[in-house]
């Protein structure tokens, strides 16, 4: 059913962690299955320097994680940002019809690091003298941050993954009820 190169990265995973003063986080999951995916990058010189990951969820989902990450590892931030589904599944030797959505996960949790990086640096640009305003209010839909369900601006339970919403008093974002720092900002939550 899986190739051997998809049960080598399930059996001994590489990059397997957390980055402590991470410089982009990015997380994804689907309900529907159960798998989670953290994804954890520093950056140096525009280039990946260290990637790391947490996944809950099946052999195929672990071995899409450790072969995103040492696929990430070392390339610039746009090149990482070009790694596709399709090429983690072809470099695993193919996966299974049902599991394909694993290479989907493991993709999107490393760009979304890679936006939420891009997105911090953003922020530490003064715009108009806007820097260091707390969050007024945003015109916008808002989505879980786990499953992308679209929230109400107040949401405290995602309707969907019920999963328990703290929103951020800075930006605005929503974050996990037990996070204590901003997955978006890196703001203290309350």
């Amino acid at each position: 059913m899986y190739t051997d190169k998809v049960m080598e990265h399930f059996m001994h995973p590489r990059n397997v962690g957390t980055i402590p003063d991470a410089d982009g986080v990015g997380e994804v999951g689907n309900p529907v299955c159960g798998d989670m995916m953290t994804f954890y990058i520093k950056v140096r010189d525009g280039r990946l320097e260290d990637v790391k990951f947490q996944t809950f969820g099946c052999g195929a989902a672990i071995a899409v994680s450790s072969l995103v990450s040492e696929m990430a590892k070392g390339k610039t931030l746009d090149e990482a940002m070009k790694i596709t589904n399709q090429q983690v599944a072809e470099e695993l030797g193919g996966l299974p019809p049902h599991k394909m959505h694993c290479s989907n996960l493991g993709a999107d949790a490393l760009h979304k690091a890679i936006e939420n990086y891009l997105e911090k640096q953003n922020r530490q640009k003064p715009e108009g003298g806007s820097e260091g305003k707390k969050f007024q209010g945003k015109e916008e839909h808002f989505h879980c941050p786990f499953c992308d369900y679209t929230l109400s601006e107040n949401a405290q339970l995602c309707g969907h993954c019920q999963i328990r919403l703290i929103r951020c008093e800075h930006c605005g974002e929503y974050n996990r009820e037990k996070d204590e720092t901003c997955r978006h900002c890196g703001a203290g939550l309350v």
